[in-house]
């Protein structure tokens, strides 16, 4: 994800959280702290120390009422001091040389091209779209790329020019240096491998990967409707315990790294993975819980959900869902065909979400009544921010417990 990873606190906990932060090495002391909207201020993260924050325990050292959320930042934390040339001045600094090897002159057009950002995959650079597009490029062949290589630290080079419309969300990359494109990220001691060319890692989830982790699934039959590479399905194996998961999945790429992933984990025999669409889905009544982890929505897939809930006792349905907040001066919501819920009016964000969850319970209800027959209640246990997209979109997890009356 592209940002700096931040702990966004009330200011009032901020001294009390930068020191937690700070004794633990999980603070960014090359960047500053800033102050964000809503009186909460942004304490930066190491990103490499990202997976080892416990959220849960920093929640708990505020009141409820206090912010205490992983963000990512888009707007720049300045540096407190020059701590020796940065990446991207180490960077330009041998691609001005490699230039002057070549009689060529360099320009701030060429610099205008260099990348801003890129993501870190192990040893290899996944730089975007937005760089090294000029043709005067296309005349440094062949030594580029190992040049950009070392000047990012980096072994293996592979560039990304969009995401494809496939119905898989693969990625668009090609590999620009280096002989393979299999990548591994560890985060709470799960190992995750994939093919970057071939499937997306969605490294803004890791706070909610990291609460998944901390359920008790003992005896529990788990069903992630959207089971990736196995973003969720791990944690739940891994460190919640459950007894069985049932994996779906519909992209061959990533049920191939799903594969894996179980294996090199260790968890293989109580996992069953399911490829293909989860709405063709041949199971019934056989879960604790359901995750539905698909952003902007898994509506879709409510009613899969709903039949899957064991008949007899019920369970817990995690609905994730991108959430728009109010915008002035416009109606209140009722039923929304658009991916992404809106709701608006002259509403605090917390009352948006809430009535974002009580809208859905109501429908979850509905459909259980239809599928079964009976009257069922629901009760929503929790509401998770999980992250910002943008401004007024949050990416939020719906913990629903339903249990037949």
């Amino acid at each position: 994800m592209d940002g700096i990873p931040c702990l966004r606190v009330s200011q009032c906990q901020a001294q009390k959280l930068r020191k937690c932060l700070q004794s633990k090495g999980a603070l960014d002391m090359s960047l500053c702290l800033m102050r964000d909207s809503d009186e909460t201020v942004l304490l930066p993260i190491v990103p490499s120390c990202l997976s080892h924050v416990d959220l849960q325990s920093l929640r708990s050292m505020v009141a409820s009422d206090n912010a205490c959320e992983v963000v990512w930042s888009q707007s720049p934390l300045l540096c407190k001091m020059n701590k020796g040339k940065s990446c991207s001045n180490k960077l330009e600094k041998i691609l001005q040389e490699l230039f002057e090897c070549h009689g060529e002159r360099w320009s701030e057009e060429l610099r205008a091209d260099l990348p801003r950002s890129f993501q870190r995959h192990g040893d290899l650079v996944l730089l975007g779209d937005n760089c090294f597009n000029l043709p005067l490029w296309k005349k440094m062949d062949p030594q580029l790329w190992s040049v950009v290589a070392k000047g990012l630290g980096a072994q293996r080079l592979a560039k990304i020019s969009r995401i494809s419309s496939d119905g898989f969300r693969s990625p668009m990359v090609t590999m620009l240096l280096g002989e393979h494109s299999w990548v591994q990220h560890v985060d709470n001691r799960i190992s995750y491998e994939f093919d970057v060319t071939k499937c997306m890692f969605s490294a803004g989830n890791i706070t909610e990967k990291l609460r998944v982790a901390t359920f008790d699934c003992r005896g529990q039959t788990v069903v992630d409707l959207y089971a990736g590479i196995g973003y969720f399905t791990l944690p739940y194996l891994v460190h919640a315990g459950a007894h069985h998961v049932h994996a779906c999945e519909w992209n061959p790429d990533a049920v191939q790294a799903l594969r894996k992933n179980l294996v090199s984990n260790r968890v293989s025999d109580r996992c069953t993975v399911h490829q293909g669409d989860n709405r063709q889905l041949q199971l019934s009544d056989v879960a604790d819980r359901v995750n539905l982890g698909l952003i902007p929505s898994s509506k879709d897939s409510w009613p899969v959900a709903c039949r899957l809930l064991k008949k007899s006792t019920g369970g817990i349905l995690h609905i994730h869902q991108n959430v728009t907040s109010p915008f002035p001066n416009t109606a209140n919501f009722p039923e929304s065909d658009d991916a992404t819920q809106t709701i608006s009016g002259k509403t605090s964000d917390r009352e948006v979400w809430q009535a974002w969850a009580d809208d859905t319970a109501n429908r979850i209800s509905s459909y259980l009544k239809d599928i079964s027959g009976t009257t069922w209640i629901t009760n929503i246990q929790h509401i998770e921010h999980v992250k910002s997209y943008a401004p007024h979109v949050n990416h939020l997890v719906l913990d629903l417990e339903c249990r037949p009356s």
